[in-house]
């Protein structure tokens, strides 16, 4: 039995020994290690470590060498009293002080026509001639009234002559005194009537003097003008309310505009105004003539009138026209045009940095108004921005930007 324990004893000891070498070695290189590597440099297209990536430069910020820096004119921004046109769509118009509208004075047939539109007339011109029964049974009337107040006259002359000779009493002599008052106002009466049927006095005398009855009427020019509109034609019946004719001056003519109620503040009668038509190259002067005291309730704006000169007749009434308003100087914020550069369809300012630098500064600017833009925003009253230089110092902006790329 001893042996046979001791020949298993010699057969474990070689395998025995071999582990143990083995543990021993793996202990020794577990000794022998570097317990912290040094850290491997990162592969291409790795993340960075956070913290080691450089801030990216200002692109709008810009240091001025000394040389540029003595071109440069800073001033501060601040509110002046500018007049902001005010621009609107207008219309030409007629001025209704100097237009006609001229009808027939009785009820008539046209049987000639003198005037066609577009032609020129002056006061006292034919424009047609009607046929009126009713004009002759007027005439007719007044003649009558007119031998009827001389009957009468007569008959008071005879009744004096008798009266003296004691053959009619003093209540006859008043009778007859009495009717020719009566022929007289109907005659006056009918005179009247016929000037309202527009017979001249010149006619009416002729008429009286000779007793000649005429059915011819004549429609006449009112004033000196131009034939606009002809709403006539030869044969037709017309009555004394009907326009035949619309005669008007156009040497002066309204330019109506309409102005939003937001805005109507801003205008005053007196104002100069600027009227730009696509038929006459030239911009047109006038002056603010009335203000509507009401507003349209459809369109929330206000009638401004003004009026023109147009002696060339360059102006028609129904044109359209671009009408600017040059209102009520107000005080706003505003920077010179020479301070704005554009930039990627924005307007920009370059403002003055207590460093020393200038940064390019975006701003929302109104429309120009004479040398001046209005700040709507971007900078406010008092901010240093260069007046004088800002193209110069946009170029060197734009070359330290490719310098630096």
């Amino acid at each position: 039995m001893k042996n046979s324990l001791r020949t298993a004893d010699c057969c474990r000891s070689p395998f025995a020994t071999f582990a143990g070498l083995i543990f021993i070695l793996f202990a020794l290189t577990a000794c022998g290690k570097d317990p912290v590597q040094p850290a491997q440099p990162a592969a291409s297209g790795s993340a960075a470590v956070p913290g080691s990536a450089r801030p990216a430069a200002d692109k709008n910020l810009v240091t001025v060498p000394p040389a540029l820096a003595e071109r440069l004119k800073v001033e501060p921004i601040e509110r002046r009293k500018i007049a902001e046109p005010l621009s609107v769509v207008g219309r030409i118009d007629f001025n209704e002080q100097t237009v006609s509208r001229i009808g027939s004075s009785v009820t008539g047939r046209v049987t000639q026509l003198g005037g066609l539109p577009g032609e020129p007339v002056r006061a006292g011109d034919v424009l047609a001639q009607l046929h009126s029964a009713e004009l002759g049974a007027a005439q007719l009337a007044f003649v009558k009234a007119s031998a009827q107040r001389e009957l009468a006259a007569k008959a008071v002359d005879r009744a004096l002559l008798l009266l003296q000779a004691d053959v009619i009493g003093s209540a006859e002599l008043q009778r007859r005194e009495n009717e020719l008052v009566v022929a007289a106002v109907e005659k006056r009466a009918a005179a009247d009537q016929l000037r309202v049927m527009g017979m001249s006095p010149a006619a009416i005398e002729q008429t009286n003097r000779t007793g000649a009855i005429t059915s011819s009427s004549s429609v006449v020019s009112t004033m000196n003008g131009v034939i606009v509109e002809r709403k006539v034609n030869k044969g037709q019946v017309v009555q004394p309310a009907d326009e035949l004719f619309l005669v008007a001056d156009l040497s002066r003519v309204w330019v109506v505009a309409q102005v939003p109620e937001s805005q109507i503040n801003r205008v005053q009668p007196g104002q100069s105004v600027g009227i730009e038509v696509s038929s006459s190259p030239q911009p047109l002067r006038g002056r603010v003539a009335w203000i509507a005291n009401t507003v349209n309730p459809e369109t929330r704006t206000v009638t401004v009138r003004s009026e023109v000169d147009n002696p060339q007749r360059q102006l028609r009434p129904g044109m359209l026209a671009n009408v600017s308003i040059e209102p009520i100087a107000i005080e706003r914020l505003v920077v010179p045009v020479e301070a704005v550069v554009r930039e990627g369809n924005s307007d920009h300012v370059f403002v003055r940095l207590p460093d020393g630098r200038y940064r390019m500064t975006r701003v929302v600017l109104a429309d120009e108004s004479g040398p001046l833009r209005r700040v709507e925003s971007g900078v406010s009253a008092g901010d240093p921005v260069v007046v004088e230089g800002a193209f110069h110092l946009n170029n060197e902006r734009k070359r330290a930007e490719l310098e630096g790329s």
